[in-house]
């Protein structure tokens, strides 16, 4: 059974903020994936919501950059998702303004009917304590929304 993770994509491209800096951190981008039955990655493209660059994501936390492409079609839209989707669910993330990779495992678990499964909608962090809210798909019209705080650990 095929399983759908949200990971992070290394882009060459440094956000604005850091460019004064000598060594500015690289920049990363969350990416839904789909991994299937046998553990591989289904292959896909991805857009750095930085610098536009297209991304071809090979595996998890791995892409490798399309040189000369700003631009193709068959990347996913959200406005590609949103009529796979029942209108409470759409009006649940709609409201809550999340990202495209949030919409793409969203429509993951509604279309596999993996029930009980959960999309993270917002995400602070306050004093070391990460707060949040959630949707749990519970079926195919039930939807709750909750709320969660964890504690962060810290770096070392």
């Amino acid at each position: 059974m095929s399983t759908g993770i949200k990971h992070l994509i290394k882009c060459r491209c440094v956000m604005p903020q850091f460019k004064s800096l000598h060594e500015p951190p690289a920049h990363q981008f969350v990416v839904f994936s789909v991994i299937d039955e046998l553990d591989q990655v289904q292959p896909k493209f991805a857009q750095c919501n930085n610098c536009g660059v297209i991304h071809k994501v090979i595996d998890i936390c791995k892409s490798e950059i399309l040189m000369n492409k700003e631009d193709m079609g068959s990347i996913l839209k959200i406005d590609d998702i949103k009529p796979g989707l029942p209108a409470n669910l759409l009006k649940i993330l709609e409201v809550n303004d999340v990202d495209l990779p949030t919409w793409e495992a969203a429509s993951f678990i509604f279309e596999n009917k993996k029930w009980g499964e959960f999309v993270v909608l917002t995400s602070d962090i306050e004093h070391g304590t990460r707060h949040g809210k959630y949707v749990q798909i519970l079926g195919e019209n039930l939807f709750k929304v909750n709320t969660f705080s964890r504690e962060e650990i810290a770096k070392r």
